[in-house]
């Protein structure tokens, strides 16, 4: 389905920052992807779950913003040229909400296939956001206030390039193992 222009900006930003987490964990062994630096420090792969779960949290939201909505809400507007920009962000570490916190110790294999098909469906949340004036679909963030679907889904950009570039650290950290 064709997205609408910002829509679609949006899915590609979302796709280029997704395609950089995956080749900075390509081919980790399972070593590398439970190593963690310090007892308060996540791993590769609790960085991949816990971006996993936040993905497919604002997939959930999508489905029930879009569900509530019913058929009531409108179509999106043929003339949308852009998205609300996201709320002033939050610097520094911030802990991640329960749903969010990641386990530790799944293969790593396994890791990037539910990784991977957490996307597939984003795609499909993405679509049906972009079918409707979302701008009216709200839902209010801890951190961050009321934002609309496509805030969400710019938050879950952002959230990914923020771990990209914990998990580049994380690899250059003295003591990462070699495999």
């Amino acid at each position: 389905m064709p997205l609408p222009p910002p829509v679609e900006t949006l899915w590609n930003e979302l796709q280029s920052v997704r395609a950089d987490v995956l080749k900075e964990v390509e081919g980790l062994s399972q070593a590398q992807a439970e190593w963690r630096p310090g007892d308060a420090d996540w791993s590769a792969g609790e960085i991949i779950h816990h971006l996993m779960l936040a993905e497919v949290g604002t997939g959930k939201l999508t489905s029930k913003l879009l569900k509530e909505a019913g058929a009531g809400v409108a179509p999106c507007p043929a003339d949308l040229t852009a998205l609300r920009p996201l709320p002033s962000l939050v610097s520094g570490a911030t802990e991640a909400p329960p749903a969010t916190r990641p386990e530790r110790g799944h293969p790593v294999g396994q890791l990037l296939a539910d990784f991977t098909a957490a996307r597939e469906r984003s795609r499909q949340s993405i679509e049906r956001m972009a079918a409707v004036d979302f701008r009216g679909l709200t839902w209010t963030h801890a951190a961050f206030g009321e934002m609309d679907l496509s805030q969400w889904w710019q938050l879950q950009a952002w959230h990914d390039a923020d771990h990209l570039q914990q998990l580049r650290a994380l690899r250059a950290t003295p003591g990462f193992p070699a495999r």
